[in-house]
């Protein structure tokens, strides 16, 4: 007689999500590292179906985390009754001067407070949610996952963020169309120290386009310049001189002293077209 989770995969029509499902249920234990975003709460959703008490979610709050993105996490987890846990860190001063390996630097971190975490649980898997099209960027911190053996079941099965969307979506999930988003020294140039001010400045530039209904948006720093680079779709709306100075307003009240619009919109990864090209 088939159990309850059985029961429930048999019932998914999507043949994707049966084969994510059985391959994390292949884990028999498991510890998701959970940031709440569109990736990692659809794997923390499946592993929770499929494990059920045998998982943990673990979100890693650090001061380049927006608070919101944190409490969007706890939100999720709730909602499902996911075994939820944050670990607080500090930023780790290998990367206080945001190098070009920044991003290997800071998950090697992260993923070293899960693993002590982890060796706290007996034969716990951790997993985490990059993706197919993750490997068409410079992203170097999918290096650290390698070498701290991390495994990516949303990768491994060759899933794009397009699929990812899709199956988020027809589980019901309300990350099915959350906007992509990334750490907060993603805005900040290589080679610039980090700072709190400048982290809270971005912080409240942000937050200010999204109480603007300007969503999936960024907002570059560049010392006392806000490069703001938003979606193709919301152009039109800053055309209009209203907005466009209620905005001004706001984003000057934030620290800056120039705002800019970046006229080619939102562009994943910017900055690192500052890079050689043996580096992306």
């Amino acid at each position: 007689m088939l159990g309850h989770r059985e029961i429930y995969i048999s019932d998914m029509k999507n043949s994707t999500y049966q084969q994510l499902f059985r391959h994390i249920q292949g884990l028999k234990h498991a510890i998701v590292a959970f940031s709440g975003g569109v990736d990692s709460s659809l794997l923390a959703y499946v592993t929770h179906e499929a494990l059920g008490k045998n998982m943990l979610a673990i979100t890693v709050k650090t001061p380049y985390i927006p608070d919101w993105e944190i409490e969007e996490a706890l939100v999720f987890a709730r909602k499902y009754d996911i075994n939820h846990e944050v670990i607080e860190l500090a930023i780790p001063t290998d990367i206080i001067h945001n190098p070009p390996d920044r991003c290997y630097l800071c998950k090697k971190e992260i993923f070293k407070a899960i693993q002590t975490r982890a060796k706290e649980r007996d034969s716990y898997t951790i997993i985490e949610g990059s993706n197919k099209d993750d490997l068409s960027d410079y992203r170097p911190g999918m290096r650290a996952l390698v070498e701290l053996n991390i495994a990516s079941p949303l990768l491994e099965l060759g899933l794009t963020k397009e699929t990812i969307r899709a199956l988020s979506r027809e589980t019901g999930l309300a990350t099915w169309d959350k906007p992509a988003y990334a750490c907060l020294l993603s805005r900040i140039p290589y080679h610039t120290e980090i700072k709190a001010t400048e982290l809270e400045k971005i912080v409240k530039a942000e937050m200010a386009l999204r109480e603007l209904n300007i969503y999936g948006s960024r907002v570059r720093s560049h010392g006392d310049i806000a490069r703001i680079e938003v979606p193709n779709e919301s152009f039109t709306t800053l055309l209009n001189i209203d907005f466009r100075k209620q905005l001004i307003t706001k984003i000057r009240a934030c620290g800056y002293l120039y705002v800019t619009l970046d006229l080619e919109g939102y562009q994943t990864g910017s900055l690192n077209r500052t890079l050689p090209n043996q580096q992306k």
